[in-house]
């Protein structure tokens, strides 16, 4: 048995992944045309052993539910254990909306008493990696710590995206900067905490006032209010946290040999899935360096996509550079180059979306959307012959029962529609 339960941190819904968040939580959006980012993180916990894990929700959880449905793909089917979805709720001492990833789990305090492990590991909902955890908890043991950081080499020029560790020959921590400007170091934080339970407990019942993690509790134990020490972590790790790096990560499998291997038999990502028809392929249709999975038909050209299942790339359509999710359809004709679609979007004939030369930033979030992606939200109609230039966001359709399509020349930099946050 082990010694740690986790609690994954899936509450989010993060403004800089734009449209796909715009209808679902962070934990909850699609990668690599048949996984939730929510899979890595439930994953790594059973192939570590660990059968207990809570799943603490708030933004938009419907979605997220409805994929971990009582946790069968994962074994985590359990009537002793297995996988809990924690909603927040209202009444008693601790109800009310999360302010921060330790306030979460603050408002949970009730189920961490409850757990008989010794340990907690904390993870995030929306980080794509693998991990076996049983070094890492053994490496938490030896050093005696109260809590113990998974951290990682980044670019310098990156650095201000996350906390940047600094740590000792020993591996004991002793500063923390969070996003700096000008980073001391290289070392980043990747979000997965293990806590010696009763230290969390006290720690989270005498500061209310701390509500995240890496904002407040990491800075506060290195002040000589605990032990806490830092394990490197090698490998594959990527943050999703912005619509940028999602499309990257996902082309990054494109690779002829990926840094990220989702086909390594001895570390399984597990996923809900459904009985799907194989890939088909027309004789006279092109496909080239893409993931295309199953339910997937292909008549046109793609090349370097990720083509998630149900989609159809109808006759003389071409599709390159795109991520396309579930139960797309792609007209004939029809050109999509340099896009990020949701699903049931419907692309009419001869429409050209991701049209253009110029690259310049999108209007409504020009520090995020700068590179010429174009966005389509769920369930959109783009209309016959309809020109979609560069870095543009159509808002997902969120009326109900009323489909009105996008049609005529929509400039680069331009968004269409409203979020509904």
């Amino acid at each position: 048995m082990s010694t740690a339960f986790a609690m994954i941190m899936a509450g989010g819904g993060s403004r800089e992944l734009s449209v796909l968040t715009e209808v679902r939580a962070d934990a909850a959006v699609e990668f690599a045309g048949k996984y939730r980012l929510i899979d890595f993180p439930l994953s790594n916990c059973v192939n570590s052993d660990i059968y207990n894990v809570a799943v603490l929700t708030q933004y938009r959880p419907q979605s997220l539910n409805a994929h971990i449905g009582t946790g069968t793909p994962w074994d985590l089917d359990l009537s002793k254990g297995g996988v809990r979805v924690l909603q927040p709720y209202r009444g008693g001492k601790y109800g009310d909306w999360q302010k921060g990833n330790a306030d979460a789990v603050r408002r949970n305090l009730d189920y961490v008493l409850s757990q008989d492990e010794e340990h907690v590991l904390i993870l995030s909902g929306d980080h794509v990696y693998t991990m076996d955890y049983r070094p890492l908890l053994q490496f938490h043991a030896d050093n005696k710590a109260d809590l113990t950081v998974c951290v990682r080499n980044v670019n310098i020029f990156e650095a201000h995206r996350y906390g940047i560790v600094l740590v000792s020959s020993d591996n004991s921590v002793y500063g923390y900067d969070e996003k700096p400007k000008r980073a001391k170091g290289s070392l980043a934080n990747m979000g997965i905490y293990v806590f010696r339970k009763e230290f969390l407990v006290k720690l989270l019942t005498e500061h209310p006032e701390f509500n995240d993690f890496g904002r407040d509790i990491l800075p506060y134990i290195i002040k000589g209010n605990g032990r806490v020490f830092a394990r490197y972590c090698p490998g594959y790790w990527a943050d999703l946290g912005n619509i940028q790096a999602y499309w990257e990560a996902n082309m990054s499998l494109l690779a002829e040999d990926p840094a990220l291997d989702l086909y390594d038999q001895t570390w399984t990502v597990h996923t809900r899935s459904t009985d799907q028809a194989p890939v088909y392929i027309d004789p006279e249709a092109k496909a080239g360096d893409s993931i295309l999975c199953n339910g997937s038909q292909v008549y046109g050209e793609v090349s370097r996509c990720v083509i998630a299942s149900g989609v159809v790339v109808e006759p003389g359509a071409v599709v390159k550079n795109s991520v396309i999710m579930n139960n797309v359809r792609i007209g004939r004709g029809a050109v999509v180059d340099n896009c990020v679609i949701d699903k049931d979007v419907v692309i009419g004939e001869n429409a050209k979306v991701g049209a253009g030369e110029d690259v310049v930033p999108n209007r409504e979030i020009p520090g995020i959307l700068n590179t010429g992606l174009t966005l389509i939200g769920r369930g959109r109609r783009i209309a016959p012959e309809a020109v979609i230039g560069r870095s543009v966001i159509i808002h997902p359709n969120h009326a109900i029962g009323v489909q009105e399509e996008v049609g005529g020349e929509i400039a680069s930099g331009s968004s269409v529609g409203e979020s509904e946050r």
